[in-house]
């Protein structure tokens, strides 16, 4: 990339409400070169409310660790570790559970000063338990860009509990792009809960002393479940081999095993073993806001919740209010030891960013949205309307 055009109109956003930028203008982001597809076209589709996906290159290079550059970039650090190559162009590649893997982005940056990125899962590669995250050059941590990044992306894959097949062009990942200080502090949560609720439970707001903040707030566990007391879901062993690219396609049963509440609306979970589970609670973004989860919250126990942040602005919402906010699913497990978890309990937590205007589309079935209104914790990748047990 040989530097970033001139954005006009970005001096005066530069001084503008801090906030993310929302759809309309992560395109013109794209059109001034700040994001650029290294002589790809971005994709219409590729852009989301208040995020964009990331594209796999070309090749993944199979590592014998994980990493971070600190002061050197990722293409030089990354020589001493690679064990294989593997050509992701046409069919793709396997890669298989257990193993680290980093994979050289197609979208590359040009940022201003003034702003800089986040990243996170999609949320169809959280329910299929793939650890990702995105590293940079000269940098010490994962998944945040510095103010000003210029330079390539790296996504670092890592598949828990499927052996998967990716191809070229697959996006397995979100950048949203930020300007400023932007998160809601908990006095501001609360007085957006009292003005248009952004959290409810059976379609009413949720009680006063339910609504728990701490720099965001809190999301609790459904362990009731539906009328056979099914909760969800846990990740089989030895399953057979899944492309990402497929959608609809594989019947839940051979991936996945139900998951039933104990007496008292509790589960014990299996050290290491992969779960999907749904909040209790419902949850709205308004069209002004963006919203994200937490990966881990050290509060919970020893348990890791919701690889997967990003909620984009229309998540749960509509205008005409018949939509009483979206369930959270949940990817949860427990390390080291069983870990009971209840009815309820508070595992993880939302926070709310400013956006630095509405986006021009929000999620939702207009543009495609897989899990508005979502009732069942399986990803896209998953026949709908299957019991673990059917064949069909």
């Amino acid at each position: 990339m040989s530097g970033a055009q001139t954005w006009a109109g970005g001096d005066e956003l530069a001084g503008a409400r801090p906030g993310v930028l929302p759809s309309q203008l992560l395109h013109r982001a794209i059109a001034a070169g700040w994001i650029d597809g290294d002589d790809d076209v971005i994709p219409e589709s590729s852009v989301q409310p208040a995020s964009l996906d990331l594209r796999l290159g070309d090749v993944a290079y199979r590592i014998r660790c994980s990493f971070l550059p600190d002061r050197e970039t990722v293409e030089h650090k990354v020589k001493d570790y690679v064990i294989d190559e593997l050509d992701l162009r046409g069919d793709g590649a396997v890669l298989e559970t257990n193993r680290p893997y980093l994979i050289p982005l197609i979208e590359r940056l040009a940022l201003p000063h003034w702003l800089r990125g986040r990243t996170n899962p999609k949320s169809s590669t959280g329910r299929l338990d793939v650890f990702t995250r995105v590293i940079t050059d000269h940098s010490y941590r994962f998944d945040e860009i510095a103010p000003g990044y210029r330079g390539g992306l790296y996504l670092e894959v890592v598949p828990l509990s499927f052996t998967i097949r990716v191809r070229q062009g697959l996006a397995l990942n979100q950048l949203r792009v930020v300007s400023g200080q932007a998160a809601l502090g908990d006095d501001e949560l609360r007085a957006l809960q009292a003005r248009r609720p952004v959290l409810l439970r059976a379609g009413a707001p949720v009680a006063e002393a339910d609504f728990a903040t701490a720099n965001g707030l809190f999301l609790s566990l459904d362990l009731r479940g539906d009328h056979e007391g099914r909760v969800g879901y846990r990740a089989k062993s030895y399953a057979p081999l899944l492309d990402l690219s497929q959608t609809d396609a594989y019947r839940p049963g051979d991936f996945w095993e139900p998951v039933c509440r104990e007496d008292g609306d509790r589960i014990v979970l299996a050290p290491e073993r992969f779960y999907l589970l749904l909040s209790d609670e419902s949850v709205v973004v308004p069209p002004d806001l963006a919203a994200e989860m937490t990966a881990y919250d050290p509060t919970s126990g020893e348990l890791r919740t919701h690889y997967a942040g990003f909620f984009d602005p229309g998540f749960g919402y509509d205008s005409a209010g018949t939509l009483k906010g979206s369930r959270a699913a949940l990817e949860v497990r427990a390390h080291d030891v069983p870990f009971m978890i209840e009815h309820r309990q508070r595992v993880c937590k939302l926070t709310f960013e400013h956006m630095m205007a509405p986006p021009d589309k929000l999620y939702g079935s207009e543009i495609g949205s897989n899990y508005q209104g979502q009732v069942e914790t399986l990803g896209k990748h998953f026949r709908r309307g299957t019991t673990t047990g059917e064949r069909r």
